[in-house]
């Protein structure tokens, strides 16, 4: 459901020529169209709840869908408008008004931790497989990009194994390979407390589940894939895990460099100069 007020309706409805039941110049097969783009059934009895017209469609696809699909949705409403000059003179204070608000409902992403699933290396392939994860996210396809995202973690687990000397030969699952870097984490007193190690060692299993995933419900091969709602559900448990380790390995490399630094001024100290 989208928090857009009362307020930013109106607005919006005002600028998109609502108030006949039309939303700007589109046809019933053009409304559609346009909807596709954006993976919305917007002739499906959920949006005809309040009437069939378009603006009353429009209306109930404000009221149910998240607000990162209706600042899509939007954004591209005022393209369209404004490639079809269906805005007049007197518009562009309320066109940007509404461009306000769609870039206001899009800073709320449906993968909370999106930003860290970035590549850790210089690795070109690392960085295109990463940005093509995020940019199913932006398009809301999660569970068009669950082989990528698989990619990514298998790459992002074996660059940060290799700091722990653990063996990450391409034939080893990346559930084994998660399981020893975990219990390296637990033997070198990394992990504070039982539930985060607990949580950990459950994303053995979950990683191994994930192989699954990857081959069976993904276009990794010619699967029927998952749902939007489990897809979304494994984007979001990855980036969360992703940043966590992220940034317990930045503060495991700020402790080894205090104490490394610490050692060698110890050293100084016991020189003499005279």
């Amino acid at each position: 459901m989208s928090d857009l007020s009362g307020s930013e309706r109106r607005k919006l409805e005002k600028l998109l020529g609502m108030g006949s039941g039309y939303v700007l110049n589109f046809s019933d097969r053009t409304f559609g169209d346009f909807f596709d783009e954006y993976r919305v059934e917007i002739d499906n009895e959920q949006y005809k709840i309040e009437g069939t017209s378009k603006a009353k469609r429009m209306r109930t696809f404000w009221k149910i869908a998240d607000n990162h699909v209706v600042g899509r949705v939007i954004e591209g409403l005022i393209i369209h408008g404004n490639e079809e000059g269906c805005f007049d003179d007197n518009s562009p204070l309320l066109v940007n008004e509404c461009q306000n608000i769609a870039k206001q409902l899009l800073s709320e992403q449906p993968v909370a931790e999106l930003q860290s699933l970035t590549a850790i290396s210089n690795d070109y392939d690392f960085e295109i497989v990463a940005a093509h994860v995020r940019e199913s996210i932006d398009k809301n396809q999660p569970e068009a990009a669950l082989d990528r995202l698989h990619t990514f973690v298998n790459k992002f687990v074996r660059i940060t194994s290799k700091r722990y000397k653990i063996d990450i030969n391409p034939n080893k699952p990346l559930n084994s390979i998660f399981g020893e870097y975990v219990k390296r984490l637990r033997e070198e007193g990394h992990v504070e407390s039982v539930m985060t190690d607990r949580i950990l060692r459950n994303s053995i299993s979950i990683l191994e589940a994930f192989n699954d995933v990857r081959n069976n419900k993904s276009l990794a091969h010619d699967n029927p894939i998952l749902n939007y709602e489990e897809s979304l559900l494994i984007f979001n448990h990855v980036a969360a895990s992703i940043r966590f380790i992220k940034k317990l390995e930045a503060s495991i490399k700020t402790k080894s460099e205090v104490s490394l630094g610490k050692t060698k001024n110890t050293k100084n100290d016991d020189f003499i100069p005279f």
